[in-house]
């Protein structure tokens, strides 16, 4: 099964500085039926207002997850972490026993981010945060892991839980495969672009969610930037 989620049918709320939108139940937005996808627990959709952002706050036994799509996010952690994560590029936050952070758009321009969100396979680990670049052109034409909990799965940022987070960019025309599994759960955003998932049409920002299916295909109808979880 996909079960499209339209853009236009996520929960959110528009802060001024801070324009978010919710895949799943978060903060002040609640739906029953969007409370996580197996070990997926948030997906947001984030544009953050040049020379603002989120000021220190905690978070603790999460794996938190941020892909930039435009501008830049600037980290900064109680752990002496500084850094800033450029467009196409991924950060890492475990949050295990306790961290406590800054996120803040220190540019010119708006920030674009998902940010996701992954509930830990054990709890109580040491807290630790990581970034690093990924030219898109390693993941032209396919999906290639950004941030995993598999050892096998090469440079991507490690999580702790049993999950992936990949990306790809398609050009129009081009297709892809992922093999998921009938016993997992996975959640497709192109982040820009349009694509087929199987026969279903996903536009950017839209969700697909996916669950016993073995395979996807995904297609490009137009030039596109997808990001997936492949979630326990």
């Amino acid at each position: 099964m996909i079960e499209l989620r339209p853009f236009s049918s996520l929960g959110g709320a528009n802060h001024g500085w801070l324009d978010a939108h919710h895949h799943f139940s978060f903060a002040n937005y609640h739906d029953p039926d969007r409370m996580g996808w197996g070990n997926l627990r948030v997906w947001n959709d984030d544009v953050i207002a040049p020379k603002t952002g989120f000021p220190p706050h905690p978070h603790s036994d999460m794996e938190i997850i941020t892909y930039v799509r435009e501008g830049a996010i600037t980290h900064k952690d109680n752990l002496g972490n500084h850094g800033r994560t450029e467009a196409g590029d991924v950060q890492v936050m475990s949050a295990g026993t306790g961290i406590a952070h800054s996120e803040y758009n220190m540019e010119d321009v708006d920030t674009r981010i998902f940010q996701i969100w992954l509930l830990p396979t054990s709890r109580g680990e040491q807290p630790s945060w990581g970034a690093r670049p990924f030219p898109k052109g390693d993941r032209a034409g396919q999906f290639v892991a950004l941030a995993s909990g598999y050892a096998d799965d090469g440079d991507a940022l490690g999580i702790r839980t049993n999950a992936r987070v990949l990306g790809a960019t398609l050009k129009a025309g081009e297709s892809t495969t992922y093999a998921i599994g009938a016993d997992r759960k996975a959640y497709l955003v192109p982040a820009t672009g349009r694509v087929l998932v199987n026969d279903v049409d996903v536009h950017a920002r839209d969700g697909a969610a996916i669950r016993d299916v073995d395979t996807i295909t995904v297609t490009a109808i137009e030039d596109a930037e997808i990001v997936l979880v492949d979630a326990a």
